[in-house]
Order: structure tokens, then C-alpha cells, then sequence
């Protein structure tokens, strides 16, 4: 059993890169759960011509956050860089998303994703993961994702 982890640089331990990367500040990371941070900056890429951050940008950051719980499976507990592993992660169903409202420039995204099952086979596994997105502890977006992680 792998103890918690608190503030980690989740960069590290995720392929995306900025403009892409949606989830910045990771407080805390267990066996199956994670918590996530995102403060949308105005050069998004996911902002609409409006300054909110659209419901892609939205499910994106609910999925960067999620793989986390998985994701860090594949490197070794002393690996807090993340070089000691390579993962590719894919949504592999969307079986739920309720978009509640949009945030925008300067909001503060708090991401708390939970794992509900995961099949490990070899270097691959298949889970199914939910999370809830909150703007100042209100809940805007509930997610319940399927995803395949593999090493490369």
C-alpha cells in the first residue's frame, strides 16, 4: 500500500504540457483518490470568446486529475520527479459528465477524483474513475470517466 502524497508537482507524472496541462497544483494524491488545483490563466487555450473556460477545458481537467490516482502506480514511491516511468493515458468513455456552470479567467478550480475499479494487466490498466469539480466550494462539473493507462 502506497502511503499519501502531499503536494506533488503533478507535472511530473502527466504528458501534457502547458498550454495543456489543467491540473497545476496537486495538495494531496492517494491509493484512490486525488485532489487537484487549476487557476485558469487568460491564455487557455479552452477559454471561449466570452473568458470562460469551456466545457472540453472543463472535462480535461477532470481527467488530468483522475489519471493521477492511477498513473502513479508506475513509478516508485522515492520517484518524485517522475523519471522513472513513461505512461500514455486515454479516455476510453465519457459514462458521465454534468456540467454545472462555466468558470472563468482567474477561478480557482478544486478537482477531487476518486477510483471506483481498476483491472491491472502487465504494463496496462483499465479504471473507472469520478470526480467533481468545485469553483469557491460550489460543485460545477461531475464526471465518471473509463480510462486505459499503459506504459510506453
Amino acid at each position: 500500500m502506497k502511503k499519501a502524497r502531499y503536494d506533488i508537482n503533478i507535472k511530473n507524472f502527466l504528458p501534457h504540457r502547458p498550454p495543456m496541462l489543467m491540473a497545476t497544483v496537486t495538495p494531496y494524491l492517494d491509493e484512490d483518490s486525488v485532489i487537484t488545483h487549476f487557476e485558469i490563466s487568460d491564455n487557455c487555450i479552452f477559454l471561449n470568446a466570452k473568458g470562460y473556460l469551456s466545457e472540453a477545458g472543463l472535462i480535461e481537467n477532470a481527467a488530468q486529475a483522475s489519471t493521477a490516482i492511477v498513473g502513479q502506480s508506475y513509478f516508485d514511491d522515492e520517484d518524485l520527479e517522475g523519471s522513472g516511468n513513461k505512461l500514455v493515458g486515454y479516455i476510453s468513455a465519457i459514462k458521465k459528465v454534468e456540467i454545472k456552470a462555466l468558470p472563468k479567467v482567474n477561478d480557482l478550480l478544486v478537482t477531487k477524483a476518486k477510483l471506483l475499479s481498476r483491472f491491472d494487466t502487465g504494463s496496462m490498466s483499465v479504471c473507472t474513475i469520478t470526480s467533481s469539480t468545485f469553483r469557491n466550494d460550489d460543485l460545477i462539473v461531475d464526471c465518471t470517466f473509463n480510462f486505459l493507462i499503459h506504459e510506453v
